[in-house]
């Protein structure tokens, strides 16, 4: 059985100023599957992430959807509370209704309403999340180069001094590319060759 949790954050007033979170947390009440809605003031704060999870582990949450900023700014921190609680970190869904509601409109009714649609949206989401799993593919540290002109041997250079194994690859006899058909270089009137 699917027990979600939404949390809406006010993030100050950025998004309390223009959605009705009150509102917001009424409807996100009502959506299936949804067992627990609650707004908070600051999410990303250390009382909000003890907020979300202590509300997991109380009221026996599977799902979660935070509806607050930009998953860029603060997904890896409600992800480390939603794994803190106990709950397989992918099965958070984000709500951008900060810089797509409350910082592109206006009017209070029409950002609550786009809010709101958001929100269902992401409960719909994680509905059907399912858990996912880390793993770690371990790597060989090496790298081929494909052309031996002055860009490719400038990179195989570049990535050499960072550890890596280089292979510089040309299909000519040569390296230099267009540099060997120059006889001088400027500033300096090096020879190119």
């Amino acid at each position: 059985m699917k027990r979600i949790g939404v949390f809406v954050c006010h993030c100050g007033t950025n998004i309390a100023s223009k959605v009705d979170v009150r509102s917001l947390v009424e409807s996100a009440r009502e959506l299936q599957d949804v067992a627990y809605a609650a707004d908070y003031q600051f999410m990303c704060s250390e009382p909000g992430q003890k907020l979300l999870v202590n509300s997991i582990r109380e009221h026996d949450l599977n799902r979660v959807v935070i509806a607050s900023c930009t998953p860029r700014l603060h997904e890896e921190t409600f992800r480390k509370a939603v794994k803190a609680a106990g709950l397989n970190p992918y099965l958070l869904e984000i709500a951008n209704i900060r810089e797509q509601c409350a910082w592109v409109h206006d009017d209070r009714e029409e950002a609550t309403r786009k809010a709101s649609e958001l929100v269902s949206m992401a409960v719909a989401k994680a509905r059907n999340s399912s858990a996912l799993d880390s793993t770690r593919i371990p790597i060989t540290k090496s790298l081929l180069v494909i052309g031996a002109g002055i860009a490719g041997i400038q990179t195989a250079l570049d990535v050499a001094d960072n550890g890596y194994d280089v292979m510089l690859l040309d299909r000519e006899p040569t390296i230099g590319g267009n540099m060997v058909k120059l006889d001088k270089t400027f500033p300096t009137l090096d020879c190119s060759a």
